[in-house]
């Protein structure tokens, strides 16, 4: 075992270089983000859940939801204290946005990156979506329906400020 540890800091130390990479924090979130997704998919096979098909519909509003919840988790104000653990404020990012950095180390720093990056937990709540439209199909589309409504009031929000200010200048 003591090859294997020593195999993997050699690895570690020759990809990150002077850089302070987690990799070992990221290789839990692989683990807890695999071992997720294969829980689910057995409790589905011993439920005898069939996948269905992805209709067009259903592809709209999980790449709408997706978007959203993912720039929800990631920078809204309201779930900045799910982030509080592993970031620090640093401002404003964007209308009704905040700016964080990750802080601290190891585990830590990947669950803070994992949590500001909304590309990265876009695939996390991709991945819960479609296990919602695999045991909850009707509840996880009516979900589907408030995010992308939510997200498309966010594009009016935008747009009504932005012409609010050409008709001041």
């Amino acid at each position: 075992m003591d090859g294997v540890v020593d195999i993997a800091r050699a690895q570690k130390r020759a990809y990150a270089g002077d850089s302070d990479r987690p990799l070992g924090g990221y290789l839990a979130t692989l683990a807890v983000y695999g071992l997720s997704t294969a829980a689910v998919a057995l409790l589905a096979r011993r439920r005898g859940v069939r996948a269905a098909p992805v209709r067009p519909g259903d592809l709209a509003l999980m790449t709408v939801t997706t978007h959203k919840v993912s720039r929800i988790i990631t920078k809204d104000p309201v779930t900045s204290p799910l982030r509080a653990p592993f970031t620090r404020y640093t401002g404003t990012g964007g209308p009704a946005e905040l700016a964080e950095e990750v802080r601290g180390h190891g585990l830590r720093h990947s669950v803070g990156e994992l949590l500001t990056c909304p590309f990265c937990t876009a695939q996390w709540v991709a991945t819960a979506y479609t296990a919602g439209l695999a045991f909850a199909p009707d509840a996880t589309r009516m979900i589907g329906a408030t995010m992308t409504a939510v997200a498309g009031s966010d594009w009016l929000q935008l747009a009504y400020a932005r012409l609010q200010k050409s008709a001041e200048g």
